[in-house]
């Protein structure tokens, strides 16, 4: 099924729970990848029902970021969902996700305050505003969000437990290429040599990782040899690297028991990030 109003969505989605199924929630910007397919894979394990949305938000680019360059591979994404047994998509337009005259949007702060939230001016109000009105034109009985996208996903969770919202949030681990290069629809900007440097971030954050697993426990020193290690691989602006509650993602002092390392780097022209968790011994 195709949806492409709020009205036929609610309605579709309501239909299934009528019918008994628990209906599950994938949202995307379409350009879907392997890492999509995993949410599908999970929402269908867990649901008798699974919608994907494709929606290329234009509320969660700040100004100057890549709004009309985004990829749109709609036939290609909707193959994937067959594929997938997805059981129906909405893919609705600008003006049915704000109509003229639309004056609401939603912040959620703390959480935005550090990380991407300084770097994306508007970003994550953009994206809470588009999570909250999918939740309530698709009132479905879970979200299935990636893990990679670390803070977004915490915002959401935030969002959800604030607004009493009836929708259970699941994370799922991030995919990754063979070299663990964490998939994104923005990798597609990189070249073949920015693509073979890009694998230097996620070495960095899983060295990090065993060593804090072996009883290092000073984020400074853990942090610095992440920097060496991107800077070592080619050139690259490292825009922050931070060992942080993985709850309240304020960076630690010391590392005492979870914590998440969470990154973005500029390689070429491709923006990206990713994250790992990180815990103590005996924690």
């Amino acid at each position: 099924m195709l949806w492409k109003t709020v009205a036929e969505a609610r309605e579709g989605v309501r239909t299934a729970q009528r019918a008994g199924q628990r209906v599950g929630l994938v949202p995307t910007m379409g350009a879907l990848h392997e890492g999509h397919a995993s949410l599908m894979r999970a929402a269908r394990r867990d649901c008798g029902f699974v919608v994907v949305t494709l929606f290329v938000n234009p509320a969660q680019f700040a100004p100057g970021e890549d709004f009309n360059r985004y990829p749109r591979t709609l036939e290609r994404d909707l193959d994937l969902m067959a594929a997938e047994g997805v059981s129906a998509a909405f893919v609705p337009d600008a003006a049915e996700m704000y109509p003229r005259g639309a004056a609401t949007t939603v912040h959620v702060s703390g959480l935005t305050d550090g990380l991407c939230g300084p770097l994306r001016p508007g970003h994550f109000d953009g994206v809470a505003t588009i999570v909250a009105k999918l939740f309530n034109a698709l009132p479905a009985d879970a979200a299935y969000f990636g893990e990679k996208d670390y803070q977004q996903l915490q915002v959401v969770r935030r969002l959800v437990r604030d607004l009493n919202m009836p929708i259970d949030i699941i994370g799922c681990p991030t995919v990754r290429e063979p070299d663990g290069l964490a998939l994104s629809s923005r990798n597609a900007y990189l070249s073949p040599t920015d693509r073979a440097q890009a694998a230097c971030l996620s070495a960095a954050l899983f060295e990090a990782q065993r060593r804090i697993s072996e009883g290092l426990r000073d984020p400074a020193a853990i942090i610095s040899g992440i920097r060496k290690c991107i800077l070592a691989a080619g050139p690259a602006v490292i825009q922050y690297v931070e060992i942080v509650d993985p709850q309240t993602l304020r960076p630690l002092n010391i590392i005492e028991g979870e914590g998440r390392i969470i990154l973005a780097v500029l390689i070429g022209t491709c923006r990206l990030i990713d994250n790992v968790a990180a815990t103590a011994p005996g924690a």
